[in-house]
């Protein structure tokens, strides 16, 4: 078994180049802040609007390595602090990725925080106030989270119950950055620029993916995300007619019921 058999997250290096995110509002700077502050941030918004693009564009621009663990509800506090292990007859302690996030000064991006267990989110207090502290209690030892040190959770409010909530003990720890889907022109730009398309497919993958989108709380939980609308264009890129695109990328992935698939089959009809 491998290390990253035993933990999720790897520490990941800044690439050369930017990761391509287009801002759409004041974001950036209000991330830029929080982290030259030492405040933890809190991203709401939908599914594949740009969340985890966005913390990979800041930690190139901040020049910070980045831990990305997707949270699920079978997440330990061991996952993320570290666990002794047995290696070779020796027992050995190894860090989780939230310590070793903090000890490379790294930021650490917590995706879908709410999916994870409700203990294991509390190990994450003290880093997220102004101790800024990860206490490792099978080791007996407190972390310091140094100065470069940076928490990001995000969750999406779309799918928040009263089982699946952030309490208030864990969010009002937080920055909250509110994020969306872009507006129409943006989207377009996206979807041309991330697909491969022309302009004129990419504006009319966007009325298409808007029209899906007025179908939430018809029989659709979400309409078509911006990353969907990327990979529809991705496919029509490499040859795939754009009714087939829509069909294999969108339909069949937002929903399983039938009738909704020819719903929002028919909606590509209309646009393509």
């Amino acid at each position: 078994m491998s290390f990253m058999d035993e933990f999720p997250g790897a520490i990941a290096p800044p690439p050369a180049e930017a990761p391509y995110y287009e801002p759409v509002g004041d974001e950036v700077a209000v991330f830029e802040a929080a982290w030259r502050s030492r405040l933890p941030v809190l991203l709401k918004g939908p599914t594949g609007c740009g969340k985890t693009r966005f913390v990979e564009h800041m930690a190139w621009r901040l020049g910070r390595p980045l831990v990305t663990v997707s949270c699920h509800e079978d997440l330990t506090a061991s996952d993320l602090v570290g666990r002794y292990l047995v290696r070779g007859g020796e027992t050995t302690w190894v860090d989780g990725p939230l310590a070793r996030a903090v000890r490379a000064g790294a930021i650490c991006y917590l995706d879908e925080i709410v999916e994870a267990r409700k203990d294991t989110t509390v190990v994450i207090h003290p880093l997220a106030d102004d101790r800024r502290l990860l206490p490792m209690e099978k080791r007996g030892e407190l972390l310091q989270a140094p100065p470069e040190f940076g928490l990001v959770i995000s969750y999406n409010p779309g799918y928040q119950s009263v089982l699946k909530d952030l309490k208030q003990s864990t969010r009002q720890r937080f920055v909250a950055l509110e994020f969306d889907y872009p507006p129409e022109p943006l989207e377009a730009r996206i979807v041309e620029r991330e697909g491969g398309v022309d302009a004129e497919t990419a504006a009319r993958l966007v009325r298409f993916g808007r029209m899906t989108r007025n179908l939430r709380g018809q029989g659709l939980e979400e309409g078509a995300s911006t990353r969907l609308l990327v990979h529809t264009a991705r496919l029509i890129a490499a040859g795939i007619p754009p009714r087939a695109a829509c069909r294999a990328a969108v339909a069949r992935a937002v929903t399983d019921d039938a009738e909704l698939v020819a719903a929002v089959e028919e909606l590509a009809g209309t646009v393509f």
